[in-house]
């Protein structure tokens, strides 16, 4: 099986809906501090069925959804398609 595109919406910080094409030979997620590299991986984690919230640095289950901002509402449901 190989990851072809990782797909998120509303979870953690990703309030918009996020394509990201991981179908390379090498893949590097690279940013500032604070950019959302880890919830990356916490989304792919999520989406395969990991159940306990520390397992993607949460306190509850519900911590996963994105909370809202300043400059945004919060969301209601998070979203993350492994294909």
């Amino acid at each position: 099986m190989k990851l072809k595109t990782i797909r998120i919406y509303g979870f953690k910080s990703f309030a918009d809906r996020v394509e990201l094409d991981v179908d390379g030979d090498l893949v590097a997620v690279v940013g500032s501090n604070g950019c959302g590299k880890s919830n990356i991986v916490d989304a792919i984690v999520w989406a395969l069925g990991e159940l306990n919230p520390r397992s993607v640095r949460a306190a509850q289950s519900t911590d996963v959804i994105f909370a809202g901002s300043a400059k945004r509402k919060p969301l209601g449901y998070a979203e993350v398609s492994l294909v």
